[in-house]
């Protein structure tokens, strides 16, 4: 997903990434505004992950809600 649909659509898409990851509080996925590296980085802090393991959940859930 491109970078400009994401911020367009975050407002949206920011339930289901707390519904996918339940540690994220509404500030955080307002700081995050759409920006993925940010969600990459909060995803692991909040969860202990390693980045890659991080980048690929956040890449994963982006491709369910890919409407390119």
């Amino acid at each position: 997903m491109n970078t400009d649909v994401l911020k367009g659509k975050w407002k949206q898409m920011s339930g289901s990434a707390q519904k996918k990851w339940g540690k994220l509080t509404d500030d955080e996925l307002q700081q995050i505004d759409g920006e993925k590296e940010r969600l990459i980085g909060t995803v692991q802090e909040k969860y202990g992950l390693a980045r890659d393991e991080a980048e690929k959940q956040v890449d994963e859930w982006f491709s369910e809600h890919d409407t390119n």
